[in-house]
C-alpha cells in the first residue's frame, strides 16, 4: 500500500493557503486525503476519519485551523501517527492564537507545528517523516535542497 497523507481543515475557508501543501505533495508524487472537518461542529466524523486512517495508508496528518484552532490537538489525541499543525492566519491575533493552542499541547500529545499559514512547510514535514524508511523519497527531498541552494547561489544581483 502506498503511504499517504491525510490533510484535514477546520474550516473551507482555509484551503486557500493550504494549497501550498498540495502543490508540494503532488511535486514529491504523495497521494492525499483531503476533508474539512471540525474538532468542535463534526467531532464523531473526525474521530472517524482519524482513527482508521493507519489501516487507509495514512503516514501523517496535516491539521490546519485558525481561532481557537484544536484541530490538531483533537488529530493527535485520536492517532499515534504523527501530527503536524499549520496555524492559520486569523483576525483578531493575525493567527497568535492558532500557533499557540498548537504549541502549548500537553505533556504526551505531541503536535508538531509550522509557521503561521507554513502549509509548504508541513508538507515538507510530512515527507521527511515518510522519507524516514523510504529511499526514493530521501533522494527527492536532496535533489530539492540541493535545487533550492543552487537557486540562491545562481542568484546575482
Amino acid at each position: 500500500m502506498n503511504m499517504k497523507v491525510g490533510v484535514v481543515m477546520g474550516s473551507a475557508s482555509d484551503l486557500e493557503v493550504m494549497k501550498g501543501t498540495f502543490e508540494v505533495l503532488d511535486q514529491f508524487g504523495i497521494e492525499y486525503e483531503k476533508k474539512v472537518l471540525s474538532a468542535h461542529r463534526t467531532p464523531a466524523a473526525l474521530e472517524a476519519w482519524v482513527k482508521d486512517g493507519r489501516e487507509r495508508g495514512i503516514a501523517a496528518f496535516i491539521a490546519a485551523a485558525g481561532g481557537a484552532a484544536h484541530l490538531a490537538g483533537v488529530v493527535a489525541a485520536l492517532t499515534t501517527l504523527p501530527v503536524i499543525g499549520v496555524p492559520i492566519m486569523s483576525k483578531a491575533l493575525r493567527g497568535l492564537d492558532s500557533l499557540l493552542a498548537m504549541v502549548q499541547m500537553p505533556s504526551g500529545i505531541p503536535v508538531a507545528t509550522v509557521a503561521i499559514d507554513g502549509s509548504k512547510n508541513a508538507a515538507l514535514l510530512a515527507i521527511e517523516i515518510m522519507a524516514v524508511t523510504d529511499r526514493n523519497l530521501q533522494e527527492k527531498l536532496r535533489a530539492f535542497r540541493d535545487e533550492q541552494a543552487r537557486k540562491i547561489l545562481d542568484t546575482e544581483i
